[in-house]
Parts: structure tokens; sequence; C-alpha cells
């Protein structure tokens, strides 16, 4: 009887290695993607323990304390140049502090799923920054995809059925733009930049400059500490510093490096898909239809810009 030869299964047959810097860093932005949907229900749930400002400043504490502790264990830890400032100061005080203070306070207004979806309103300012300041040329796909992408924004966000008499919530949504340009600014400068460390070593150091103004400003605000310190605080401060700021803010930034701007802040638009879902599950914020058609019209653009982007 004759034997049936295989082929030799070697390292090589699933070394990760093998893959390319682009898919790598599809794979990790999807991972940041996910973690960062069920951020938002989460943030919304530690708002009921702590004020917005102490809560960033746990936040990337937290976060930034988790990275310098793994690169001093494992012998990367990264002193930073002079060429890497412009990067740290960016992220740190834009990205990071701006960013998550203003979502922060808005949370208290809005909700969770709503939330989400202002502030990855990205593409509507990286898309024109993109292309008139720095002449990125977008395929049809890839239009098609931006497009589609914004509509379902646009159909999420329904601003028909909004209260424009209500000055509270009209700010708090105000602040979640302006949050959406904050980011749209570091991904930008991301693109650009001439530094030539990686976001693994510059993150630890963009989120002690992110956490050093915070306390300062989270004392001079709103008073002493304001943190409950109970269980459910601590388990959400853990999946908010370690996970979802440590971990996620090197994935994006990462990927913003290796994948056109455009691509990578349309691709977060399904941040708001899970982050909606999450709500829905967790919060049992409502799920309507025209939530439904803005995450179809959402995960329809993405699908043309990572189509178009391999290509």
């Amino acid at each position: 009887m004759s034997k049936i030869l295989m082929p030799p299964i070697t390292k090589d047959s699933w070394n990760i290695s093998l893959l390319s810097p682009q898919t790598k860093a599809l794979c990790v932005l999807f991972v940041a993607i996910i973690i960062w949907g069920g951020n938002w229900p989460v943030m919304k749930a530690g708002l009921n323990h702590i004020t917005p400002f102490w809560f960033s400043m746990m936040r990337f504490a937290l976060g930034g304390a988790a990275l310098f502790a793994f690169q001093f264990i494992t012998k990367s830890l990264y002193i930073p140049t002079k060429k890497d400032l412009p990067l740290i100061l960016s992220i740190g005080l834009i990205q990071m502090m701006a960013f998550t203070v203003l979502g922060s306070i808005a949370m208290t207004q809005v909700d969770a799923g709503r939330s989400a979806i202002l502030a990855y309103t990205t593409t509507l300012w990286v898309l024109p920054l993109s292309v008139a300041f720095f002449r990125e040329t977008l395929a049809a796909k890839q239009w098609l995809g931006v497009i589609l992408g914004l509509a379902g924004v646009i159909t999420l966000f329904n601003p028909f059925s909004f209260d424009w008499s209500n000055s509270s919530l009209l700010m708090a949504n105000g602040l979640l733009l302006i949050a959406a340009f904050c980011w749209s600014l570091c991904i930008i400068h991301l693109r650009h930049s001439k530094s030539s460390a990686t976001a693994y070593q510059l993150a630890p150091w963009q989120m002690l400059t992110a956490t050093v103004p915070l306390v300062f400003l989270a004392y001079w605000i709103e008073g002493p500490f304001t943190g409950d310190g109970s269980a459910d605080f601590w388990a959400i401060c853990l999946y908010l510093g370690p996970l979802a700021t440590a971990f996620c803010f090197c994935a994006v930034n990462g990927a913003s490096r290796k994948l056109s701007g455009t691509f990578v802040s349309t691709s977060m638009l399904g941040v708001p898909v899970t982050g909606l879902l999450f709500s829905n599950f967790f919060l049992s914020e409502a799920l309507t239809i025209p939530l439904i058609a803005g995450a179809l019209l959402i995960c329809s653009g993405i699908f043309f810009v990572i189509i178009s982007a391999k290509k």
C-alpha cells in the first residue's frame, strides 16, 4: 500500500513574521476597533463612579504605568530624542488628553452609542486635510467608501430628531465633534512626522504627557480626587487603562504609520458600530432602524476602503 506523502510542516508554515507589515497593521487595527467599541459603554458606566477630569487622568496614569513597567521588564524602554518631542506633545496633549476629556464631559449628557458616533467622525476632517494640504490621492472605491461611511454617520446622528433647544445637549454634542477634529489632526501628524520612533516606544511618554497636566486640571476644576474606590470602579479603570488605552493607542497609532490617514480614519468608523451594539446589550440603549441602517452604511464604506487599499 503506497504512502500518502504530506508536505513537511515547518515553523515557517505558520510564522506570523511572514505577514506583510500592512497585513499586521490591519489585524491589530481590527482588534483595537473591537476593544474601543466596548470602551464607550464602559466609560459611561465609569462616570457613575468618578468625575470626567479625574476619570481621564486615571485612564492615562494606569495605561502609562502599565507600558512603562512592561518596557522596563522587557528592557525595551525608549528614551525620546529631540525629534520625538513634537509627536509626544501632539499625541499626548491633543489626541489623548483633549479627545478623552472632551468625550468624558460630553458623555455626562449623551448616550454612549451616540457619543461613539460623533467622536469618530474623524473622516470629516481628515479627508479635506489630506487632500488639500498633503495632496493625498484617493481611488474611486476609496471615495465611495468614505461617502458611504459619512452617510452612515449622518444617518446614525439623525439631526432632524435632535432637540436643538437643549443648550446642554447641544454643547455636549459640539464637544464630541471638536474631539473628532483633535484626533484627525494627530492622524495627519503621524503620517507626516519625522520621528523614527515607533508608536510602542513613544506611547508611555505620550501618556505621561497627558497625565501630568490632567492632575492639575482635575484638582483645579473638580477638587480632590473623586473616585469612589469601589470594585466596579477599579475594574473599569483597569479596562480603560492598560487595555483600551495602553494597547489600543499603540495599535492605532502604529497602524497609522503603515496605512493611509484616510483609510485608518474610515476604518475607525467600525468603533461606533461595535459601540452601539455593546451599548444596546450592556446599557439597554435603544437600537432603532436608523441606527441599524447607519451601521450597514458604515460597514459598506469600510469594505470599499479596505478593498481599495489592498489593491
